[in-house]
């Protein structure tokens, strides 16, 4: 009996092929078995569905086209029967239409002819990574906090998405938890142990993009004294989180789309392509269709990042949970305080608009702590008056500090020209007064649009 219990908890996995291809079979299975799985063979349609009947399977690769019908019909077959079986859909080459439509239809990934064995090996071991639907799912220390219809459907859909490979674009208002609705579909996908990068697109130098997304290579430029890697390659194996995407400027949408085409990147400086294995996660707060529009952003990107759309609730939409988010807020704020709302303050926040969303509101929850008293905040702690927020969002300013990032830019350019000026323009030198890496230096100047070197930098 104890060598039954630990054989059936050693189970080699078990992989469905699909192709009418006996060629394609016959590599996929091998490469497969290679790989220690057991393969099953099937030709068809009907053929794959009756075994899918029949069989327990831990991955399903189909090919998307067969004589008596396509691959997405095993894909919305698994999906309307909630089978726990992760499927792969292959696809023609440069024919990306029918794995955006698979992905949709709640495909895990797809796999492009001619197949390239080590993405086969990639996808497989993604596949086989997944945690079961009815499994445990570990703690996260990050939540999503609610309970109206909003809110619930949101958490259902990060739950759905988190099963498979396809990109998602997250849209929302600032500050409405777009990065932690991501945070949250990694980690409850097959990815939670792997690195998760976040890339604010808005705040790369249009000049340092390339290099800073795709790496570099020594003496591609100055400066380059050794090769490194890229965002790419930093989120190898994980999530490439871009968050602000409407940021990329037209020339650098093109690369990135053809990186998420190809799953392909080159280094600056480099001659061969390296293969990429990243889940692309995108969020903004802009109109993204309306960029499309207006020739801002680029239809075919979009078309390939908004695979799966997930909308977050501006916070003014989830009047009914305000009262249990700010508690939630405060709860973490306050530490060993004993700090409490009074239930006209709480009735305050879940009438305001928040225009700033839970930014705003944690932002409110800190000014009522720092000026309560006797433990209790009250309604005029939190200086909340609408009018007030638009009155001051609309006077002059007369102290030339706001907005904050402009002032802040303001101080910055003036400490850096003034380094720059003591070392007679060497950035190298300017870099070790002023704390920071040659390259953090370069990165600030660049953003702040300030040229100038010597020949000693190089």
């Amino acid at each position: 009996m104890r060598s039954d219990a630990n054989s059936a908890s050693v189970r080699i996995p078990r992989v469905l092929v699909v192709d009418d291809e006996p060629d394609i079979l016959e590599l996929l299975e091998l490469t497969l078995q290679r790989m220690g799985f057991e393969v099953e063979r099937a030709s068809n349609v009907r053929e794959a569905l009756q075994r899918l009947d029949n069989n327990t399977y831990n991955l399903c690769l189909t090919d998307m086209r067969m004589p008596d019908g396509e691959g997405l019909e095993i894909v919305r077959y698994i999906t309307a029967n909630n089978l726990d079986v992760p499927v792969a859909v292959i696809t023609a080459h440069g024919n990306l239409d029918n794995a955006v439509t698979a992905l949709k239809a709640g495909a895990f990934d797809y796999l492009s002819k001619p197949v390239a064995l080590d993405q086969l090996r990639a996808v497989v071991n993604a596949a086989l990574k997944m945690p079961l639907s009815s499994g445990a799912i570990k703690k996260s220390e990050r939540i999503l906090l609610g309970h109206s219809v909003a809110m619930e459907q949101i958490r259902d859909l990060i739950g759905r998405v988190a099963r498979s490979q396809a990109p998602v674009h997250i849209s929302g208002e600032s500050g409405s938890g777009k990065e932690l609705a991501a945070r949250l579909i990694v980690e409850k996908s097959g990815r939670s142990e792997q690195p998760f990068i976040a890339v604010n697109c808005g705040a790369i130098p249009e000049n340092l993009m390339e290099s800073e997304f795709f790496g570099y290579r020594k003496g591609s430029f100055t400066g380059a004294e050794k090769d490194r890697d890229g965002f790419f390659q930093a989120a190898s194996k994980g999530t490439l989180f871009l968050d602000e995407v409407a940021d990329l400027p037209l020339n650098m949408q093109v690369k990135l789309l053809r990186v998420i085409q190809e799953r392909k990147v080159r280094k600056v400086g480099a001659t061969e392509e390296e293969t990429v294995d990243v889940r692309i996660l995108s969020a903004t707060h802009h109109d993204l269709v309306e960029m499309v529009k207006l020739g801002k952003f680029r239809q075919d990107l979009y078309y390939r990042l908004n695979v799966i759309a997930l909308q977050m609730p501006a916070l003014r939409e989830l009047r009914e949970d305000i009262a249990e988010i700010a508690n939630q807020i405060l709860h973490r704020l306050r530490g060993q305080s004993g700090v409490v709302f009074s239930p006209d303050a709480l009735q305050v926040l879940s009438r305001y608009d928040f225009p700033g969303n839970v930014r705003e509101l944690e932002n409110v929850i800190e000014r009522g702590l720092a000026l309560c008293s006797n433990n209790i905040i009250h309604t005029e702690d939190l200086q909340l008056s609408p009018a007030e927020s638009v009155a001051a969002t609309v006077s002059p300013d007369q102290t030339g500090r706001y907005p904050l990032t402009d002032y802040l830019d303001k101080v910055e350019r003036e400490v850096i020209l003034e380094a720059l000026k003591q070392t007679g323009f060497n950035r190298t030198a300017a870099a070790r007064i002023l704390g920071v890496t040659f390259r953090a230096l370069r990165y600030r100047m660049a953003r702040l649009d300030i040229s100038g070197s010597t020949d000693a930098d190089s």
